[in-house]
């Protein structure tokens, strides 16, 4: 899914499957990603101030600054 640079900025996105998307440069700032599916998603340069990722899936992600979550980091990737 091709969202690079989308404005997603409060949406409510709590259990969406986002696998694979393709996320770099959106505005995710305040969303609710509570329980989302983000396996593999693709964060570089997202803003990410405030987002809720509580719950979500990350295993494969690569965060805002270019680490990839693994399994083990869990949303800790992100910060």
């Amino acid at each position: 899914m091709k969202l690079e640079g989308a404005n997603l900025s409060g949406a409510n996105l709590s259990e969406a499957n986002l696998s694979d998307a393709d996320l770099s440069g959106a505005n995710l700032s305040r969303a609710n990603l509570i329980w989302s599916n983000l396996k593999g998603a693709n964060l570089t340069n997202a803003d990410i101030g405030g987002a809720d990722f509580r719950g979500a899936e990350l295993a494969g992600a690569m965060s805002p600054n270019g680490t990839k979550c693994t399994q083990d980091t869990g949303s800790e990737c992100l910060e």
